[in-house]
């Protein structure tokens, strides 16, 4: 199943294959999941660590492929607008914390990646349809202070995502 899906993964097929996020996505205004996960350092890290803060929650399907590089390096290179715009950025895989943090190290993120190994949050959040689903739907959130969503993102574009991001939260901070 692996090297299928990594076949598929390496032929953009695979997302075609599996279905659509859109479906089970949350909408603005709505409350995000409570979750803990476990961080590319080992550490746990949870919704409740971050009541009063914004960020950005980003599934990425998986680590040191060409299309999550790709987002992850945009989203490290706007991290410094990012941060000024108050958000804090956090991504998600399926991979174990030291694949993510082979990821981190390889790629120089300066943000957390998070390991969702059960896929329990991706099903809830419609980053998954299901809790086999081998790899992450490329979804994404603005969670508010408050827990609630403030944007959802069901397709990604992983060269553009960051610039996207940047804009809709210097929308937000002009209303």
């Amino acid at each position: 199943m692996a090297i299928i899906r990594d076949v598929l993964l390496g032929l953009g097929l695979f997302s075609a294959l599996a279905g659509s996020a859109s479906a089970g996505m949350l909408n603005p205004g709505d409350t995000f999941p409570s979750w803990q996960l476990t961080d590319n350092s080992g550490t746990t890290v949870s919704s409740t660590d971050l009541v009063g803060k914004t960020y950005l929650l980003w599934y990425f399907p998986k680590a040191m492929t060409s299309g999550c590089t790709k987002e992850g390096d945009g989203l490290r290179d706007h991290n410094d607008e990012l941060t000024q715009l108050q958000v804090t950025i956090l991504g998600v895989s399926f991979d174990d914390p030291e694949t993510n943090a082979e990821f981190v190290k390889h790629e120089n993120f300066p943000f957390r990646l998070l390991s969702d190994r059960d896929h329990q949050l991706a099903t809830k959040v419609g980053a998954a349809s299901f809790s086999l689903q081998p790899v992450a739907w490329r979804v994404s959130y603005l969670i508010g202070p408050d827990g609630k969503v403030i944007k959802a993102y069901s397709s990604v574009d992983p060269a553009a995502h960051a610039e996207e991001v940047a804009r809709d939260l210097k929308a937000l901070s002009q209303k």
